[in-house]
């Protein structure tokens, strides 16, 4: 038995990912508009809003491999957010913003802000796991029921 399926992984970070662009899009849009984004709720929302989307990316890899959600949702967690950089940094260059990518006083991409990410794409994406491991166990019993129900064929 795997611990980690490829697969289920994939889907569940891309699942993430497609949770994740348009709330960065969004996020950015907002900013723009806003004058004082970073004291204003948005920055609240837009956090919860990515909290989910780790969330949603574990529940989807974790029910495509019932039998080892945990693992699978965690690291479909940590896919979303991998997979997001490379988005962010079209954002970047797109805006064509002043603010350094590493560097400078008011930098995109600090060590700590990635490091904090990757633990809430992890954990979230945990949660997410414990949460499709329960849909996927429930989808079963379902099914099962179903069956038992069902009339003999003949």
């Amino acid at each position: 038995m795997k611990t980690v399926e490829p697969g289920a992984v994939l889907r569940g970070a891309l699942a993430g990912l497609l949770v994740i662009v348009p709330l960065s899009a969004l996020r950015a849009v907002v900013d723009h508009q806003t004058t004082d984004f970073n004291d204003s709720a948005w920055v609240l929302v837009f956090g919860v809003g990515l909290m989910l989307a780790y969330v949603v990316a574990g529940a989807v890899a974790a029910h495509r491999a019932p039998t080892t959600p945990l693992s699978n949702g965690s690291m479909a967690g940590l896919g979303a957010f991998v997979l997001w950089l490379p988005v962010r940094v079209l954002i970047w260059v797109a805006r064509s913003e002043s603010q350094g990518l590493f560097s400078g006083p008011d930098a995109v991409f600090t060590a700590g802000q990635i490091f904090g990410q990757l633990l809430f794409a992890m954990v979230f994406g945990l949660v997410g796991g414990i949460i499709g491991a329960r849909m996927a166990r429930n989808s079963v019993r379902e099914s099962d029921g179903d069956e038992r129900l069902m009339p003999p064929r003949g």
